[in-house]
């Protein structure tokens, strides 16, 4: 099946109808933004819109297909006679096996323990880069939702760079790790893009046990 590639920001942005024509544009660029297509009708209609409505819109069909995919998550309630912990909050959560390894990230709603969306596992990433995804995705998918719950971390790093909408991250982007820097470059998109109201606080895990996000892996 022949495929169609929109390069947004390359040497020379347009439609491409072959993979090595749209290499030749985002090779060496900083911060390329591209995508295939399977007709050249979708890839101009894309590259008419812009990047910013086309991130925006993978974002959201990301968070349909999470969601899609609910089921009971496996942590322990242990939590809910704490007074201090917002029940009705929702608790986000990742896992790494190596740093740099394969990362996954999920929500889970603390009422019902429910899981709100899974992702992963990506390619070299890091625990830290999971958590921060965790956090977007959860504020993208309330917005989306049109609701508004506390959000719960238990990564200071990952709470910091959203607060402060920027990623520190000694990794640079290769074949093995892109799919997880196309989501950094979404999360960053959605963040600079949107405005939230949801509280994200600090999960204390000393007091209050493992957070119910946990994969449970340690």
């Amino acid at each position: 099946m022949s495929k169609y590639y929109v390069v947004w920001a390359g040497h020379n942005p347009g439609v491409y109808d072959n993979w090595d024509d749209c290499q030749e544009q985002i090779k060496n660029f900083p911060n390329a933004k591209y995508k295939s297509y399977a007709s050249s009708a979708a890839a101009a209609k894309a590259y008419r819109q812009g990047y910013s409505r086309e991130a925006g819109a993978d974002l959201a069909n990301l968070i349909d297909a999470a969601g899609a995919h609910r089921s009971t998550a496996g942590a322990t309630q242990n939590y809910f006679d704490n007074p201090e912990v917002d029940l009705n909050a929702w608790a986000v959560d990742a896992a790494c096996s190596k740093n740099p390894g394969p990362v996954e990230y999920r929500g889970v709603e603390l009422m019902s323990g429910r899981e709100l969306f899974r992702i992963g596992p990506l390619q070299g990433g890091t625990n830290n880069l999971g958590e921060f995804l965790a956090i977007v995705h959860a504020l993208a998918m309330q917005d989306k939702l049109g609701i508004c719950h506390p959000i719960y971390s238990d990564s200071v790093s990952g709470m910091a760079w959203v607060r402060n909408r920027k990623i520190k991250t000694s990794l640079t982007e290769t074949d093995d790790n892109r799919q997880l820097f196309i989501l950094l470059r979404r999360a960053m998109q959605w963040l600079n893009t949107h405005s939230y109201r949801s509280r994200i606080m600090k999960w204390d895990t000393p007091r209050w046990g493992e957070i119910p996000a946990d994969f449970g892996r340690k």
